[in-house]
């Protein structure tokens, strides 16, 4: 029997539909890490795009926009977080750096280039493996 590898096993294919891990775990769960790639799709666009449906579905129930932007912001705040920590630990750094944030202008630009656009720790790390490592070989049955 020849083991059939995994489609990132060999780079082809693609990359996002095989995450390791499910979506209402990359948008709740804090811990573990996330490739950039996992973090535009869900942290940017996901986020995102769900801020979008929730404006969009709380105009057509004619809820006022200051409270439909309160109900968003309060809703999405958590997947924001939890996607960031992510990223932060892809790092090998703590949740905490996501409160850089918090400093106007420079720390939500020094967030971007840092969890959006700089690679992560190759290999393994405190916060787990590697989320571009190529997976075993899956035997086949």
């Amino acid at each position: 029997m020849t083991p059939e590898l995994h489609p990132r096993a060999g780079g082809v294919g693609l990359p996002l539909l095989h995450e390791s891990m499910p979506p209402w775990r990359i948008f709740l769960d804090p811990h573990g890490r996330i490739s950039r790639g996992t973090y535009w799709l869900y942290g940017v666009g996901g986020v995102l795009g769900l801020a979008v449906l929730m404006h969009a579905l709380l105009g057509i129930a004619r809820v006022p926009l200051g409270v439909s932007e309160y109900m968003v912001n309060a809703l999405l705040v958590w997947p924001a977080i939890a996607t960031s920590a992510k990223r932060w630990h892809d790092r090998d750094k703590s949740a905490w750096w996501v409160l850089v944030t918090l400093v106007p202008v420079v720390g939500s630009l020094w967030a971007l280039v840092v969890t959006g656009f700089l690679r992560g720790t190759v290999g393994p790390n405190r916060f787990g493996g590697d989320p571009l490592a190529p997976p075993l070989a899956i035997p086949s049955q």
